[in-house]
């Protein structure tokens, strides 16, 4: 069982403080970045990679039990309280069966803890029973668009060579982290599997911005319809819908469409609104007729 050296992964020393190990992380994620190498399996690779490492090491009680145990950190205080149960029950004072990560390599650690929790022998048993662990929780980073969570977005998901398919609810927020049960690590000797958390991270191209469930948008007007009223065509998020501007609007006056924003998360049929603002646009290039008026205007005012 090969064993995943995070502190090479990141490129720094053991000795590393919290703000070496941020650099590191945040220099290597802008070069392996899915955005920046799209299709390149390698990177992708990577790109996984730095991310558990600096989400054990940048984590300073699981950095702790990551340099005790390497790999199987999440295991060895498990491993340990047991140990101790046993060698009670047994009427031993423990000397000679302990293990305290002393006189062991790092490359031995994956190699021991594999005899040790049943990854190529019996396991370790306690009372005649195996002892069964949680496989470890995964974590990965799904990169999406505005539009594609506009609507309930099906994907297909490689983790770890396995295929998985899942439906991402139309309207989540980006940032949202979603839980996938029993998609994670293999449970050891029988164990349950760990779970799988997909972090969202959503990008807006679009000409919308969103608050929550609210869509909120600029619209243009020229200076005539702003003053005489009028009506004019304007796009939202799914189509089209033709505005009836009232006389004398202002410049940053809003007005509110119901049901024309974001779907709500999971909640089919119900959608925020959408809320425009108008901004006034002054005509440009006059005409030596268009001063005349306007002077003629500001007279009569």
């Amino acid at each position: 069982m090969d064993f995943i050296d995070y502190y090479k992964a990141l490129g720094i020393a053991k000795t590393a403080t919290p703000d070496e190990i941020k650099k590191a992380y945040r220099k290597l994620a802008r070069k392996y970045h899915p955005d920046v190498n799209p299709d390149d399996k390698e990177a992708e690779r990577k790109f996984k990679e730095i991310n558990e490492a600096n989400e054990v090491l940048s984590n300073p009680e699981n950095r702790a039990k990551y340099d005790k145990y390497g790999k199987d950190w999440k295991h060895g205080e498990e491993y340990e309280r047991q140990q101790q149960q046993h060698r009670k029950s047994q009427g031993r004072s423990g000397q000679g069966q302990g293990f305290s990560g002393g006189g062991y390599s790092q490359s031995d650690f994956s190699d021991y803890f594999e005899s040790m929790f049943g990854g190529g022998g019996s396991g370790y048993k306690q009372g005649g029973r195996s002892v069964k662990f949680k496989g470890q929780d995964l974590n990965a980073e799904l990169h999406l668009n505005l539009r594609d969570v506009y609507k309930d977005f099906p994907q297909v998901l490689d983790v770890n060579g396995n295929k998985i398919r899942l439906t991402i609810a139309a309207g989540i927020e980006n940032g949202q982290t979603i839980k996938i049960p029993g998609k994670g690590g293999q449970g050891v000797n029988g164990g349950p599997n760990g779970d799988l958390y997909i972090k969202i991270h959503l990008e807006n191209t679009t000409e919308f911005h969103r608050m929550g469930n609210n869509l909120h948008k600029n619209v243009e007007l020229d200076l005539y319809t702003a003053m005489l009223g009028g009506e004019l065509v304007t796009d939202t998020f799914d189509g089209k819908v033709k505005l009836k501007i009232a006389p004398e609007t202002q410049n940053g006056d809003k007005v509110r469409l119901k049901g024309k924003g974001f779907p709500v998360y999971k909640k089919k049929g119900e959608f925020g609104d959408l809320i425009l603002t108008y901004s006034i646009s002054l005509p440009k290039n006059l005409t030596e007729k268009e001063r005349e008026l306007f002077k003629e205007l500001k007279n009569l005012r």
